[in-house]
């Protein structure tokens, strides 16, 4: 963040509180770990957790124009967004490369975009400097908050603080009503490969919901999540992470996103860039990898075929839900790419044997085929 201070959610001392290791994160001191990573992504893959994700940038778009305006912005179609309704989008560049990806949430007045926390301030200015008639812009960053319950056990817990059908929100659907007793947009949405909610509140009401989401988690075995759990669950469940699997030069079809970038849209930044890729199919691409042995991957570490560097990891961790097998990401060039080819990794000078295989890693079992 170039220097500035390091912010801080409502939620700050409500993390100190329960004993949280605060690390920098996105310009804010943000949780890492409570208990500790493993025991939370336990309970969230088993059970449930509670995150602060009050880091993450909410902007809001109204106007008669709104709709049309984001859908020439972004990859996937947003005009055809029904109220309630929540969708994946990336914003791209001229070059096909990726500004942010987000979640747009289509409400009756107005549209809420959630930003990467990381990305807020250059993607506020991109929106900032695009506005035209007939669209007003809000940066919410700082002033609402966005608390996530997720895990098998999210809509037990959900439904004793909220005032209305929580069953009757589908998957990448949201909702107006009150959560512990404040006014939320209360989406089945998240990050972690597990069914879960996320409600979006005012920042001044945050710590109601966070207590009671809390004190209503203890009976189902739920917990108080950090960041280290989110960025284990979220690659075991395949999810790019900006800055890893997707950045300004690894564009959507290059991250494995292609069922998001909707070619016959008219117009959006790069799309004749990503249309000649597409055709071509000949560009590096995020794939996944399982080490041998259970020596960590770390971003940055050069993957090699035959001896030769074909690419390299973009994520790593060793993953509970797969028997603690060391996985990751890999930008790699497209003919190492084929599931079930052989690599390796360079760790520290060694290489360590490992295996391309398809993404996700992990799917709940209401997801596994």
């Amino acid at each position: 963040m170039n220097g500035d201070p390091l912010r801080r959610t409502a939620l700050f001392e409500a993390h100190r509180a329960l004993g949280a290791r605060i690390v920098p994160f996105g310009g804010f001191e943000m949780p890492l770990q409570y208990e500790g990573i493993f025991a939370e992504h336990a309970a969230v893959r088993k059970r449930a957790g509670i995150f602060d994700l009050s880091h993450m940038a909410q902007f809001e778009v109204r106007g008669p124009g709104a709709a049309e305006w984001l859908d020439r912005l972004t990859v996937n179609h947003v005009a055809t967004m029904r109220p309630f309704l929540a969708r994946y989008n990336i914003f791209t560049n001229d070059a096909g490369g990726a500004r942010d990806d987000v979640i747009v949430y289509r409400l009756p007045e107005r549209w809420l975009v959630v930003v990467n926390a990381g990305n807020a301030a250059p993607m506020w200015a991109y929106l900032d400097e695009r506005r035209v008639d007939g669209v007003e812009l809000a940066n919410c960053h700082g002033e609402r908050a966005l608390i996530a319950i997720q895990g098998p056990r999210s809509a037990s817990i959900v439904s004793e603080l909220a005032d209305g059908d929580v069953a009757a929100i589908g998957n990448y659907r949201c909702a107006e009503m009150r959560v512990a007793g404040v006014s939320a947009v209360l989406a089945r949405t998240g990050y972690t490969g597990e069914d879960g909610f996320e409600a979006f509140v005012d920042s001044a009401d945050a710590v109601r919901v966070w207590d009671e989401a809390i004190a209503a988690g203890r009976s189902h075995g739920a917990m108080p999540c950090g960041l280290g759990a989110r960025d284990v669950l979220r690659l075991e469940a395949g999810m790019p992470l900006y800055g890893h699997e997707l950045d300004a030069e690894i564009g959507p079809l290059q991250a494995g996103l292609g069922w998001a970038v909707k070619l016959d849209k008219p117009a959006f930044p790069g799309k004749a860039v990503l249309a000649a890729q597409a055709a071509a199919d000949d560009y590096p691409r995020i794939a996944g990898l399982v080490l041998d042995g259970r020596v960590p991957a770390r971003a940055g570490y050069r993957v090699k075929r035959d001896g030769v560097v074909v690419g390299d990891v973009r994520s790593g961790a060793i993953a509970p839900a797969l028997a603690n097998k060391s996985i990751a990401t890999a930008l790699l060039e497209r003919p190492s790419a084929t599931v079930g080819t052989r690599v390796t990794v360079e760790v520290r000078g060694t290489d360590h044997p490992a295996t391309v295989v398809a993404l996700p890693f992990y799917r709940r079992e209401s997801e596994a085929r």
